[in-house]
């Protein structure tokens, strides 16, 4: 039962976060959409804030499941972009929201651990020393953050799949070599 109402909860949310910007909604609407009282929101989550991090925190887990392996990070991107696609009027909502840096901090995440598994995979059996490994995750994360920020700061006007695949085609093997310099024989 309380998977059911907890889900319940987080439900109606994303109805009414997909109705009204979230400077307009309140845990009344929230109880009174999905049928339970206060203190039953309260009991689940400290505030709507916090509940938007849940949310985000579920979904990253979701991207890190389904995504073991990455060998190519555009592929993982595109799991952020359909997800926030489907529900679009909620993430610009959110987006829009004083409580950016959730999401924000969430898409921070999902860069991190994509470009993480990514850049292991290609130093399999390469020298490199940790520093320029620190380096070149955190250019290829801040690419990553750019692109859907960007994305998003647009209202998801643009049309961010061709600009991803842009991108990945004129940077194609600029990561591998960036690992090539930073190699070193011991």
């Amino acid at each position: 039962m309380a998977n059911f109402t907890k889900a319940a909860i987080r439900g109606s949310f994303m109805k009414l976060l997909n109705e009204r910007p979230l400077s307009q909604i309140t845990v009344r609407d929230i109880v009174s959409d999905c049928g339970v009282n206060r203190n039953t929101f309260y009991y689940y989550f400290e505030d709507i804030p916090k509940l938007v991090e849940e949310i985000f925190t579920d979904e990253l887990e979701d991207i890190i499941h389904k995504y073991p392996t990455v060998e190519k990070i555009e592929d993982c991107l595109e799991a952020v972009i359909d997800s926030a696609i489907s529900q679009k009027r909620a993430v610009l909502h959110i987006y829009n929201s004083i409580n950016r840096e959730i999401y924000e901090q969430y898409l921070w995440n999902v860069c991190d651990h994509v470009v993480s598994i990514y850049i292991d995979t290609l130093l399999v059996g390469r020298n490199v020393a940790e520093n320029d490994v620190f380096v070149i995750k955190k250019y290829l994360e801040s690419l990553g953050f750019g692109i859907v920020s960007n994305w998003l700061r647009s209202g998801m006007k643009d049309d961010v799949r061709s600009t991803l695949e842009r991108i990945c085609s004129i940077k194609k093997g600029m990561v591998e070599e960036m690992i090539s310099r930073c190699e070193t024989t011991q």
